[in-house]
């Protein structure tokens, strides 16, 4: 079994994985986001989009692209931790950090074959033109009713205000 740390790439290393994945014929798959909180509903999509390909690369959002998307109390963990936790997945064979709001700088980069995102995200997939040019594939994901760190967050408010009073 792989270390979790050899997992977590930069751009320059990922690209070589890339070459090797396309040379053997293997399909990459791509999927993004925050990953603040792993919950249940993050381990079911990234083991859904690992099995739309041979391998799987999660751009993870840096912990300044995190505030412009999030706020600035977020992320809660950050970037380094939240990479170590994804590469301990078993679903997971690359994580790479990225500063942009949007992945689309680095899907041009690493052209996955398979890009995979939320079914919350239908209206808009960053990425989805560079992919179908590619002759790639986008697949929306189903998700975990429910489950988001958005809502983790508000029952541990919630559970905090009942303890205080």
């Amino acid at each position: 079994m792989r270390k979790p740390d050899s997992k977590i790439l930069s751009v320059r290393q990922m690209l070589k994985e890339r070459k090797i994945l396309r040379n053997k014929g293997r399909k990459l798959v791509f999927t993004n986001g925050c990953f603040d909180i792993l919950h249940a509903g993050h381990v079911d999509y990234l083991t859904f989009s690992r099995n739309q390909g041979d391998a799987l690369v999660v751009g993870l959002n840096s912990d300044s692209s995190v505030r412009k998307i999030k706020g600035k109390l977020r992320p809660l963990v950050n970037q380094n931790d939240r990479a170590l936790i994804l590469a301990s997945l078993e679903a997971v064979d690359y994580v790479v950090i990225f500063n942009e709001i949007e992945p689309a700088k680095l899907i041009a980069k690493i052209i996955p074959d398979v890009l995979v995102k939320g079914s919350d995200w239908a209206h808009y997939v960053s990425g989805r033109d560079i992919v179908e040019k590619h002759g790639g594939r986008v697949v929306l994901a189903h998700l975990v009713p429910n489950r988001s760190t958005t809502g983790i967050i508000k029952i541990i408010r919630k559970q905090l205000l009942k303890a205080k009073n």
